[in-house]
């Protein structure tokens, strides 16, 4: 979990290995009297899924989603909205994004860099029911919930394809984009439409009938 600020925003950022799934939540800009928030994770999972916390007011939030579920924060309804968070390697990243500030990490425990090593690629690590079958568990998607409220996954390895053929990536409002070698999505403004990745089994289970883009329906 990273608590900082960019571009004048507070944002929290937390990071799920078991869904593999990086998300940025503004923490400011909230209802009227809420304070911005610092989160913390809370040692709790829910379908696999890091679960976090403001800790100022003890309320609960559901990371994958972004609502608060407990405490004086969920009587006041509070939802984070999202900001985009792309997926790629630092030297893509790098070489579109020259000005790019690094968080240090200074007090990190260090990592993996085969994050599925050893994982069982049948399943989610915790199971919280049946995973739908339309893509394998630990596929890599990105994740979109468009301005009708519509949950849109999209196959990153068909994304790439199809961008790479320069063939478009839309679903209703949202418009798949690289980004440093990664996958952004934005409208046809350019707008940011706060998307992320994550494992299908996450989004699948969290967003139970979600949409998906295939080549198909572009």
């Amino acid at each position: 979990m990273v608590n900082d600020t960019l571009g004048g925003r507070r944002l929290g950022l937390p990071y799920c290995t078991l869904c593999v799934s990086m998300q940025a939540c503004y923490t400011d800009g909230l209802p009227s009297g809420v304070e911005p928030l610092t989160l913390r994770t809370s040692g709790l999972l829910i379908r696999s899924n890091t679960v976090m916390c403001d800790r100022n007011t003890h309320s609960v939030f559901d990371t994958f989603l972004g609502n608060a579920v407990s405490g004086p924060l969920h009587e006041r309804g509070v939802q984070l909205k999202r900001a985009s968070v792309v997926t790629t390697t630092w030297g893509a990243w790098n070489r579109d994004h020259p000005e790019t500030t690094v968080r240090q990490e200074r007090y990190a425990l260090g990592r993996d860099p085969d994050f599925r090593s050893g994982r069982d690629a049948n399943g989610p690590i915790l199971p919280g029911g049946s995973v739908d079958p339309r893509l394998p568990v630990q596929a890599d998607i990105v994740g979109v919930i468009t301005a009708s409220g519509t949950a849109v996954a999209f196959p990153k390895t068909e994304v790439l394809r199809a961008l790479r053929r320069n063939e478009p990536v839309v679903f209703e409002n949202a418009h798949l984009r690289l980004d440093g070698s990664g996958l952004r999505a934005v409208d046809e403004s350019g707008q940011d439409q706060g998307s992320h990745e994550a494992f299908w089994f996450a989004w699948s289970q969290f967003h139970l009938g979600t949409q998906m883009w295939t080549r198909s329906r572009r």
